[in-house]
């Protein structure tokens, strides 16, 4: 496992579809690659449609004023984004930069509301799929919000191995990890050295290796 395997502000809205739908949506769709760094969309870009991740990993977020990129979501091969602003209407309000080389597909915005209507089921798990992840993403921002460091930090990796997962790593930098969670790089290197001591996680060069997720969660809970 590479990246994340869920956002924590973005719900995951095209796993939802009948695989009819989305095999459809795929074939229709426009594939591009992204050199790592290179810009993916901007905030304040029309919402013409929504990406789905097939190789490589995108970094979500905002660039502050000084230039510097504030990741919000590290989403990985699978994750779906962007399709909450093609049901306002509205710009899109979060820019997204390619982590390393990465290859995605725009599912255009016209053709996946008119496809949309032939599958009313879908409609419907996708009104379940977003009540789920909103219910978690307010789970997540209370923790979030309460608990202390090495907790919050508990809480952010095991969300982002899921529930299938007992023994996952994550590729993710000290810096992505602070940014996630809204802290300096020296204080979540600090709660990743307390994970460590109680033998939560193993520290890679960019990977953060977890023996039990289980012992993570529980930990988080603490």
């Amino acid at each position: 496992m590479s990246a994340t395997r869920r956002s924590l502000v973005t719900p995951m809205l095209f796993s939802a579809l009948d695989t009819a739908l989305q095999a459809h949506l795929v074939r229709t769709s426009r594939e591009r690659t992204f050199a790592d760094g290179q810009i993916i969309q901007q905030r304040g870009d029309p919402a013409d449609g929504f990406w789905l991740i097939e190789e490589g990993a995108v970094r979500v977020g905002q660039f502050l004023p000084d230039g510097e990129f504030r990741a919000v979501a590290l989403l990985g091969a699978g994750d779906s984004y962007g399709e909450l602003a093609v049901f306002s209407g509205n710009p899109r309000i979060v820019d997204a930069i390619s982590r390393g080389q990465s290859r995605l597909r725009l599912i255009a915005a016209r053709p996946f509301l008119e496809a949309l209507g032939n599958y009313p089921a879908s409609t419907r798990a996708l009104l379940g799929a977003l009540s789920e992840q909103l219910q978690y993403s307010l789970s997540i921002l209370a923790g979030l919000r309460h608990g202390t460091n090495p907790a919050r930090l508990a809480g952010l990796l095991a969300a982002m191995i899921g529930e299938e997962e007992r023994r996952a790593s994550v590729a993710i930098t000290q810096q992505e990890l602070a940014d996630l969670l809204g802290v300096t790089r020296a204080t979540a290197n600090a709660a990743l050295k307390e994970l460590q001591r109680h033998r939560l996680v193993e520290r890679g060069y960019g990977t953060i290796r977890i023996p039990d997720r289980d012992r993570l969660a529980r930990f988080a809970l603490s």
